[in-house]
């Protein structure tokens, strides 16, 4: 009977006498290893998960020679004891092309900075390109690129984000994109300057930009100079709101329909603003309790409002419309909704629930790109804004009304019926009572007192 193959070669192994060698037993603590190509004189640092992210950070300033060997670490949680793949981490700013000097010589070219190689797990890796692939270092991280990182992180909302990459982007190339590391005071002043003389911008736009530069140097380069203090802020002028009149607000409603005619009596009965309309859901209204939440308004602040009595009928109809469009687009397979952060991790399912639709959903699907999911946007905000320019002119109104002029004669008519400034003032969402305090002055109780000295003459 013939043997297997297998059978034979163990056989011939033990005959011969050559076994092979048993694999190491499993390391109980992480332990050095050092590799073929290190220095066996300097030892290699051993580091735990946490801290690898700050070492490669700290790697980042302090460059290894050019030719040293890069050390392989075996890490704290590596049961196997064998090395983490090696990856390449260029340093953040890329070197400069030589160009002629004045004298017509052409300097030598100056040489890359040095690449530093350094164990990074694939958690941690980000977008570094490991070496064992064959692929190219990548480009260095672009400055828009950190301040967009730096904003996220401190959870600034998209339009802030957006306000601020705009203004350092018109910062660079006022200056014909000079490194903002290599300017200083004198070029900040130049540009508010420029803004101010040449733009004619407003105080509070001035302000805007200033606030950008500031943010791009403190927390995106992180540089704290002395200088950054005695920058002057632009003194913002006190500026009286637009009041409307109950009539005038009774015309120019009355001069709409459909879902914007019930939004602009939302700005008007609750004290909205645009955005914090167009974004609500059907779980933020509470017909019982005649309640509105508004979620993650202005400062990303919650806070509760009235639901007017008077659209509950007008509201009640136009969600039974979105509800049939929903079941439609459920049938068809959309149905989704953005969902705020991380929820639509936690609950996969939830972006095609009721509670989380739009109240004032859009007309038209788009798809997603990450996730490929037939969404729904709300309505957009300059379907309002139209909307209600085009009623004020034909209401026959001159003032220069705008959506959040509702918002203004809102909480101006609490005032004139009577009710305490600080209930008016958690209406609003307002932090210091000092900006409820500017609608005082449409009260005109004082000037009804006082007569002209006209009258008495004529």
């Amino acid at each position: 009977m013939a043997l297997p193959e297998r059978t034979l070669r163990a056989s011939a192994v033990e005959s011969t006498g050559h076994h092979r060698e048993a694999r190491a037993p499993v390391l109980p603590r992480a332990k050095r290893i050092a590799s073929d190509r290190a220095d066996p004189v300097r030892p290699t640092p051993v580091l735990s998960p946490p801290e690898r992210l700050t070492a490669a950070r700290t790697a980042l300033a302090r460059p290894v020679a050019a030719g040293s060997p890069p050390a392989t670490l075996v890490p704290a949680d590596s049961p196997s004891g064998r090395p983490l793949p090696t990856c390449s981490i260029s340093s953040r700013f890329s070197a400069r092309r030589s160009t002629p000097t004045d004298s017509g010589e052409t300097p030598s070219p100056v040489t890359p900075p040095d690449r530093i190689a350094y164990p990074v797990p694939a958690s941690e890796r980000l977008s570094f390109v490991a070496e064992n692939r064959g692929g190219p270092a990548p480009p260095p991280p672009r400055l828009l690129d950190l301040a967009r990182q730096a904003a996220r992180l401190r959870h600034f909302s998209p339009r802030t984000e957006s306000a601020y990459i705009e203004w350092i982007r018109k910062f660079i190339l006022y200056h014909k994109k000079k490194h903002p590391a290599a300017m200083g005071e004198a070029e900040v002043t130049s540009f508010l300057t420029h803004l101010a003389v040449d733009g004619r911008v407003s105080a509070s736009t001035q302000n805007q930009a200033l606030s950008a530069i500031l943010f791009l140097y403190r927390e995106v380069l992180e540089r704290e100079l002395e200088w950054m203090d005695g920058i002057v802020r632009a003194k913002r002028p006190v500026r009286l709101p637009v009041v409307l009149t109950r009539d005038e607000v009774a015309r120019v409603i009355g001069e709409l329909d459909g879902a914007p005619r019930l939004m602009a009596a939302l700005l008007y009965g609750a004290g909205l603003r645009l955005l914090e309309c167009a974004r609500l859901r059907i779980k933020d209204v509470d017909y019982e309790r005649e309640q509105i939440h508004v979620r993650a308004g202005k400062g990303d602040q919650d806070r509760i409002t009235l639901l007017p009595r008077a659209i509950k009928p007008t509201l009640a109809r136009h969600l039974e419309r979105v509800r049939e469009t929903h079941a439609a687009d459920l049938a068809d397979g959309a149905g989704w909704v953005e969902l705020p952060q991380a929820i639509a991790r936690k609950y996969p399912h939830a972006g095609r629930e009721w509670g989380w639709q739009w109240i004032f959903p859009a007309t038209r699907l788009y798809k997603e790109r990450e996730t490929g999911e037939r969404r729904r946007h709300h309505l957009h905000e300059t379907v309002l804004q139209r909307a209600v320019k085009d009623a004020v002119r034909r209401a026959g109104v001159t003032k220069q009304a705008s959506c959040h002029t509702f918002r203004h004669s809102f909480a101006t008519h609490l005032l004139e019926d009577g009710y305490d400034i600080r209930t008016v003032q958690e209406f609003l969402g307002h932090k210091d009572v000092r900006t409820t305090m500017i609608y005082a002055h449409g009260l005109g109780k004082g000037l009804a007192v006082v007569r002209s000295p006209l009258d008495r003459i004529v």
